[in-house]
């Protein structure tokens, strides 16, 4: 993970030291913003950015208007962090193209696993199998592009990597637990939002072939035909 650089904003510079340490431990390079407009302005000039970790308030422009911003132009993973735990604020960040959302207070530890299973994905491209196709959706894995029918659709980093654990257990019946340690790459505890909602915006994007995705109830869900 040498010289992948990581953007860590947050208004609260007790904060920002304590996920740059333990980044740095792991052989990051570590930038820093304390507000929205600076992040942005960060985010423009270095474009080597790998990943970002986005408080969510914060003076001048918050983490939604940052992320909604970055959106337009850049699909670089953003996990972002907030005090809230409601919701309607996860799902906001989920509409929005996040691809992790932790509440405060968390682990560090689990933060920094978190950062280095996205960051591993996303650098360590492999070209075995790297196209895989079923019931009309292809699924490129090097250049992380989804066509439906023929037609490129967007997906955030997440549902990516959702999509693409069902095309490589197609058949198979898959709890909620398996899904999230396996996609997500960590012990998951809490409740099923975070799984659940993904597949409905998952499902949502690819129209008339998010059927292929079934709802096993009680348990989780099953790609097939």
């Amino acid at each position: 993970m040498d010289d992948l650089k990581i953007l860590v904003v947050d208004d609260e510079s007790r904060m920002r030291k304590l996920v740059k340490d333990f980044l740095i431990k792991d052989g990051y390079i570590v930038l820093e913003a304390e507000d929205g407009q600076q992040a942005l302005d960060t985010f423009y000039k270095d474009s080597d950015i790998a990943l970002i970790i986005l408080d969510v308030m914060m003076p001048k422009r918050d983490g939604w208007e940052v992320c909604r911003e970055i959106r337009t132009t850049s699909k670089v993973p953003i996990i972002m962090l907030t005090a809230k735990a409601e919701e309607r604020d996860e799902l906001l960040g989920f509409e929005l193209g996040v691809d992790e959302y932790i509440s405060k207070p968390f682990s560090p530890k689990i933060l920094a696993a978190r950062v280095s299973a996205i960051l591993r994905r996303t650098t360590g491209k492999s070209m075995n199998d790297k196209v895989m196709e079923f019931g009309g959706i292809e699924l490129n894995k090097v250049a992380h592009s989804v066509h439906v029918d023929g037609k490129e659709i967007e997906l955030s980093y997440k549902e990516f990597e959702l999509l693409t654990y069902f095309f490589e257990n197609k058949g198979v019946a898959l709890s909620r637990e398996k899904i999230l340690n396996n996609v997500w790459n960590y012990d998951y505890f809490g409740d099923a939002r975070t799984i659940d909602t993904h597949v409905k915006k998952l499902r949502g994007k690819l129209g008339e072939k998010g059927e292929l995705i079934k709802t096993i109830w009680g348990m989780g869900y099953k790609f097939e035909a």
